[in-house]
């Protein structure tokens, strides 16, 4: 380093490699600079010019440490200089003064509970309590201290062998005394109302106040150790109740204040340097000569190692904040080291490493609060540092999922439960809720454990936990919670060190761990050996250890245990036969009750080629298919034979009849045959063997089968049945074959027959077409144009048929142009059913259905009227009203208007044959109603005029209508009529002419159901509104409207009061035929949609 006069301070490196380069240069002052001083102990170099001092750190020289300015001194500044340590520096000036200045104090601090004391100058200590918040209190001493000490309400200080007592009052401190030791004091430690003293290997405990207690004088104060005891005391620590020391001889003393005598001791291979008690005195932490930490706990006088102690550390603080028990750090210069000692996990009490933080340079630990560390610095203050373990405390907003999965670890080792739950609430992943679930199992909190399983729904390990967490035996308790986080073989010491060593049998058992279940079951319970044997022995056959299976299946039987014993026997006969011992193993299975070990049995002996046993064990355990199987394997054919019976498989039977054929055992062969359900080779038997045709052709239309029809046929072909042989040919598909052999010997009506009731393709209809076209057949040859669809030679071959076959070919020419839909061929039919071609009209039914066929109902209609009035005039009534009701019904159907001709013929005609049903019930009147409406168009039934009018006179004469019988009684003796009157009524008649009587019973009126008119009822016109009225087809009536009623077939409209008692006596509709009972017949409540239907006017 080099200092210009002019004020420039320039560094220069002696580094080898760069001897000699500038490596930092900077104005330090304006006008002049006087000296440069360095000091290697505190790292810092320090220069002097213009009534200033700047202090550098050579570890950044561009960083500024510190600047003294010197007001004063006017002349100029002269000369500089550390002292050894760095903790003066001096500075000479022009003037001749001399100054000097402390850079750094002396890190003197101590702390009790939560009350701090340091030294912030050369002779002021603070006290301060940051966790309670009380104000800091400065104590002014009077000599500049060695050490310092505070307790409960007091602050000692000193040096050498004196140290000063103050008293720490709310606002104001009071010094109390002075005392004087025996020796140099090392450290002094203070409580409530005793302070310790160490001072060349001994401890002073001696009352802080005297006056305070009115105590004996042996208890004011005691030396330690005891004259004969021949050892050094390294360290001492005072808590509420204890004085613990630790000496050269590595012996942990407790004296307990309370009884004023020792109450624990532990011996320690080596000395003992350091101790630190928590605040309670139940554990304490102490660093031995080799720098190793251990935590001692005097309740159980256990020791447990500290992992990963650092041997430069230099002190231990214990957490203060009472929710935080086991945790402390250990701290070294640069970084403090969290460690928790868990004293309740399955695994028993250990101390943890948590984690560690880095401490800035000088600063020494004081206190630990809630992860808050307190440390004081060289410059006489304190600071805090939160450490790094407790990264949890801090806001979490905005810190990513990888690190809040780090921070709940860091709270799981911690056992921080409340805030690991927390961080899983955001978190919000099964994950990190199984991780604290299972460090809760782990630190055995079995009731935060059930919390937490029941947030995440695991029914299993709530009902598990629900069921142990009353248990006070630590080592079962901690047991079941090693089971649970699948430390099996934890969890078994746990248990057999238990109340309840059982427990580990039981484990061993769910877990199918059959050794280990067995080793503990002879010490614990020999009664279950043979039930863990066959456990064992079933899991040693599973994995094909078969020696050691049948060992344990012996082994399994207990002589008194039925069940049990015969799962074992099975066992030994399974393994015995696996292992070679046949003989054996079949009697065991022979023995055995069980069906399922005869075929388990018999399936190993199979495997293994034995099969003469495997089929008797097959037999015996009643497995005949199985059986009779492993008899045909070793061609046992009497065995399968006496089998049969009781043997469903076919592929069985199969191979039994196949046998029984070969050797000539035709009818054995055929019933084996037919229970394997071949039908074809049955039917082969049956027509090559047993020659029974009749039962061969019984199968074949029964089952039919193709190949066998194919046998049939080739067997009637030899016999010269070719009609047979055709009909089997068809069956079994060979079309080809049949139509050769049909055309060959003149059968094709045999062919064309069978092939017009199966299944046929077009070609093959259009080849017998063609031959029956050739033989000039024209019916058969345009009846199978019509099948394959060649509509034009089908209706040129039906109208060629001779007049023999007129009926039928008419008909089917009907059906083919109706198929076809084409104009020209319509015409020519028509042409021809007119008579156009042969002079010869065909009868008018044939044109109705052809019209019918064609869809072409208005034409159809004309026709059907046409037939309708034909057949009236031959008197054929029924035809007639047929007629015209399907015509009806259809047109209906195809919502075309009804001519009003057909509409009041079909009336007509209904109303004849109304006539019969009410003279045959008795009903004169109804009949006499019914006959005067027939009458009155009495042209429409030109055949039957002279008794239709007979009829009318005889039932109005018994009606009591003697007006209406005089009228047609008149009519009758025209002269064109009168010689055909039957003679029994002649006469009758006759006299009714003669002396006529003209009283009438006056016909009922009922409302029109259209405007209410009230007419006649049997009037079906209205004069009020001039609508036709529809009629009853029970009565023949006007309808009512409060009377309706429809029949469900033809949907024609009845009175329902009048159609329900025709039905008592009649059981068809009278005018579509159907069968009709009561309950069919519903009433209608509303009949607009029957009233809005017109005829054609």
């Amino acid at each position: 380093m080099i200092g210009f006069s002019r004020g420039t301070f320039v560094v220069i490196s002696t580094h080898i490699r760069e001897i000699g380069q500038e490596i930092f240069q900077a104005r330090d002052h304006k006008d002049s600079l006087t000296s440069i001083a360095v000091s290697q102990t505190l790292n810092k170099a320090a220069t002097c010019g213009d009534n200033c001092i700047k202090i550098h750190d050579l570890a950044e020289l561009k960083d500024m440490y510190a600047i003294v300015n010197l007001d004063d001194e006017h002349k100029g500044l002269s000369t500089l200089s550390w002292t050894d340590d760095g903790q003066l520096l001096a500075l000479s000036t022009q003037r001749g003064s001399l100054h000097v200045f402390l850079t750094k104090l002396p890190i003197l601090g101590d702390a009790c509970s939560t009350r701090i004391a340091y030294l912030t100058s050369l002779l002021e200590v603070t006290v301060a309590n940051p966790v309670e918040g009380e104000l800091p209190i400065t104590v002014s001493v009077d000599v500049e201290p060695n050490f310092v000490a505070v307790g409960l309400y007091h602050l000692a200080v000193g040096m050498n062998n004196r140290a000063w007592f103050y008293v720490l009052g709310e606002n104001a401190v009071k010094k109390l005394k002075d005392v004087e030791y025996l020796g140099t004091v090392a450290s002094v430690c203070l409580y409530s109302d005793y302070a310790s003293a160490l001072f060349e290997g001994k401890v002073q405990l001696h009352l802080i106040e005297s006056e305070m207690l009115d105590a004996q004088e042996e208890r004011e104060m005691r030396l330690f150790p005891a004259v004969d005891d021949k050892c050094r005391i390294l360290c001492h620590a005072l808590t509420g109740d204890f004085l613990i020391y630790g000496t050269d001889t590595g012996v942990i003393q407790y004296f307990y204040i309370e009884d004023w005598q020792f109450v624990n001791d532990y011996r320690h291979p080596v000395s003992v340097k350091k101790i630190f008690p928590d605040p309670n005195g139940t554990r304490l932490v102490f660093i031995d000569e080799k720098s190793d930490g251990y935590v001692y706990c005097p309740v159980n006088d256990a020791t447990y190692e500290i992992p990963d102690f650092s041997p430069t550390i230099k002190g231990v603080l214990w957490e203060n904040w009472p929710m935080d028990k086991g945790v402390f750090i250990a701290y070294d210069d640069d970084k403090v080291y969290t460690y928790v000692f868990h004293k309740d996990t399955i695994q028993g009490s250990k101390v943890i490493l948590a984690g560690g933080t880095k401490v800035p340079f000088s600063h020494k630990p004081l206190l630990l609060y809630n992860g808050e560390l307190t440390c004081q610095t060289q410059s006489g203050k304190i600071n805090n540092i939160y450490l790094s373990t407790h990264r949890f405390l801090d806001t979490l907003k905005d810190v990513g999922p990888h690190e809040l999965r780090q921070v709940l670890t860091q709270t799981l080792m911690l056992k921080r439960f409340p805030d690991a739950w927390e961080l899983c609430k955001i978190l919000n992943d099964q994950a990190a809720w199984n991780e604290l679930a299972r460090a809760c199992l782990h630190h055995m909190e079995v009731e935060f454990a059930i919390r937490v399983y029941r947030t995440i729904g695991n029914v299993g390990m709530v009902m598990s936990l629900e069921q142990i967490k009353g248990i006070e035996d630590y080592n079962l308790l901690a047991g079941h919670l090693a089971m649970f986080s699948d430390d099996f073989n934890l969890a078994q010491d746990l248990y057999l060190a238990s109340s309840c060593p059982v427990a580990a049998l039981e484990m061993r058992r769910d877990l199918q761990h059959w050794d280990s279940a067995l080793q503990l079951a002879k010490r614990l319970a020999p009664d279950q050996i043979p039930f863990i044997s066959k456990e064992y022995a079933i899991q040693l056959e599973f994995t094909g250890d078969y020696a050691n299976a049948l060992a344990h299946y012996e082994k399994g039987i207990t002589g008194d245990n039925k069940e049990h014993d015969e799962v074992c026997l099975a066992g030994v006969a399974q393994m015995s036969i696996r292992m070679g011992d046949i003989r054996r193993g079949v009697n065991q299975a022979l023995k055995h009750p069980s069906r399922v070990l005869k075929r388990d049995c018999g399936a190993i002996l199979e495997n293994m080629k034995q099969f003469s046993e495997a089929a008797q064990l097959y037999e015996k355990g009643l497995y005949y298919d199985k059986a009779a199987s492993v008899y045909i394997r070793c061609k046992n054919w009497a065995k399968v034979g006496e089998l049969l019976p009781h043997v469903s498989s076919p592929k069985i039977h199969l191979q039994y009849a196949k046998a029984k054929e070969a050797d000539g055992r035709y009818k054995e062969a055929v019933v084996a045959y037919e229970n394997a359900k071949q039908w074809n080779s049955v039917i082969r038997i049956y027509l090559d063997h047993l020659n029974n045709p009749e039962k061969a052709v019984s199968i074949v239309r029964e089952t039919q089968s193709l190949e066998g029809a194919k046998l049939v046929a080739r067997f009637f072909l030899q016999l010269g049945d070719y009609g047979s042989a055709i009909q089997f040919l068809v069956i079994s598909k060979c079309n080809n074959e049949a139509f050769t052999l049909a055309q060959q010997h003149n059968k094709m009506e045999i062919y064309a027959d069978i092939i017009g009731s199966e299944d046929t393709t077009n070609e093959d209809y259009q080849s017998i077409a063609l031959y029956f076209e050739g033989e000039k057949r024209h019916f058969q040859a345009g009846k199978f144009f019509l099948l394959c669809g060649q509509y034009s030679r089908a209706l040129k071959h039906f109208l060629k048929c001779p007049s023999s076959e007129d009926n039928a070919a008419i008909e089917m020419a009907i059906e083919t142009v109706g198929q076809a839909k084409d104009e020209l061929l319509t015409s020519q039919l028509i042409d021809h059913l007119m008579g156009e071609s042969d002079g010869m009209p065909k009868d008018a039914k044939y044109l109705f259905r052809l019209y019918m066929a064609l869809k072409q109902y208005r034409e159809a209609a004309r026709t059907a009227i046409i037939i309708a009035r034909e057949e009236q005039s031959a008197g054929n009534y029924r035809n007639a009203h047929d007629v015209l009701f399907s015509m009806y019904a259809e047109l209906k159907s195809q919502k075309i208007k009804i001519p009003s001709e057909m509409a009041t013929n079909l009336m007509i005609l209904h109303s004849y044959i109304l006539v019969r049903i009410h003279v045959k019930n008795g009903d004169h009147m109804k009949g006499a109603r019914m006959l005067i409406r027939v009458a009155n168009n009495i042209s429409k039934f030109p055949s039957h005029i002279v008794p239709i009018l007979t009829s009318t006179v005889i039932e109005c004469h018994r009606a009591g209508l003697k007006n209406s019988a005089f009228g047609f009684a008149a009519m009758l003796m025209r002269p064109e009529y009168r010689n055909k009157i039957d003679a029994k009524y002649k006469k009758k008649i006759e006299a009714m002419v003669r002396r006529p009587d003209t009283s009438e019973t006056e016909e009922a009126t009922t409302p029109c159901p259209f405007c209410e008119f009230l007419l006649p009822e049997c009037e079906l016109l209205c004069p009020g509104c001039k609508n036709n009225i529809p009629y009853c087809i029970a009565t023949g009536r006007h309808m009512l409207k409060d009377d309706w009623a429809v029949c469900p077939h033809c949907d024609f409209p009845a009175l329902y009061s009048e159609f329900k008692v025709m039905l008592s006596t009649e059981s068809t509709c009278p005018m579509c035929s159907e069968r009709l009972n009561l309950d069919q017949l519903k009433k209608t409540s509303d009949c607009t949609q029957y009233l809005r239907t017109e005829v054609e006017q």
